[in-house]
């Protein structure tokens, strides 16, 4: 039987690179010019239809696809919020234009173990300080499951990078705590600035425990070496609760 070798394009060189670029580097303007003439919702819309290969293909492949683009559509809602909420200070939205045009151009197409996780750990945190803002007012149910769906997909993202056996298991227990720790926050809830305490809360917890995983993974994590982490951890946290306002005024 003769084989019949299929040409393979890739976008690495040339006009279909340098297209490609373009038209990634124009989204974050576009996004930008929605939210100030006033189309938030269309903002969000133009999110989603930039993943329009998601739903290029049979239905019962929907919901893998989405999964794996979830941290990508974390991160663009995060930037329209963040976007939105600096309203008349044009200075801080360009600025949030710039960052969401480096990820999309820098930190997105890097696919290493290393980058995949850097993703999975931005695209959690600027989603869980925009969800607190936001939705800061809304019941500890919808709080919860929020966070609950942030910290899930973004664990999943994590760990493909691993071929983790427990990657679902793992996720779903990391989701759990989150949202646990939200649904106790929620009757409390404080903020240091803009970021909010479970936000922080969760945020450091996430970052000394992908780098615990990540030294272990590679065999370069060692008994002092996780004592170390364990206790900057512990130390960050206690430092977070003691120094919170507890009076319930905003830091």
């Amino acid at each position: 039987m003769k084989l019949l070798r299929l040409r393979q394009t890739s976008p690495k060189g040339g006009y279909s690179a340098f297209l490609h670029v373009v038209l990634t580097a124009v989204l974050p303007l576009l996004i930008y010019v929605l939210v100030v003439i006033g189309f938030v919702n269309l903002a969000f819309a133009m999110i989603i239809l930039s993943k329009w290969r998601m739903f290029a293909v049979k239905a019962r492949h929907w919901l893998a696809n989405f999964r794996a683009n979830a941290v990508d559509i974390f991160v663009g809602f995060s930037a329209i919020i963040f976007i939105s909420l600096a309203d008349g200070q044009q200075s801080v939205q360009l600025l949030w234009v710039i960052l969401y045009t480096a990820w999309l151009l820098f930190i997105k197409p890097q696919s290493t173990p290393l980058w995949i996780g850097i993703q999975a750990l931005i695209a959690q945190t600027a989603s869980l300080v925009a969800v607190f803002l936001i939705w800061n007012d809304a019941s500890e149910t919808g709080l919860t499951v929020a966070v609950w769906a942030v910290t899930y997909l973004s664990a999943r993202h994590f760990l493909s990078a691993f071929d983790e056996a427990m990657a679902r298991a793992s996720a779903y227990s990391w989701a759990f705590f989150c949202a646990a720790l939200t649904w106790l926050s929620a009757h409390w809830l404080l903020f240091f600035k803009s970021v909010s305490q479970p936000a922080l809360i969760i945020t450091v917890i996430a970052y000394g425990m992908a780098a615990l995983y990540y030294l272990d993974h590679t065999e370069r994590l060692r008994r002092g070496l996780r004592r170390q982490f364990v206790s900057l951890m512990i130390a960050a946290v206690m430092f977070i609760l003691v120094f919170s306002d507890w009076a319930g005024d905003i830091i």
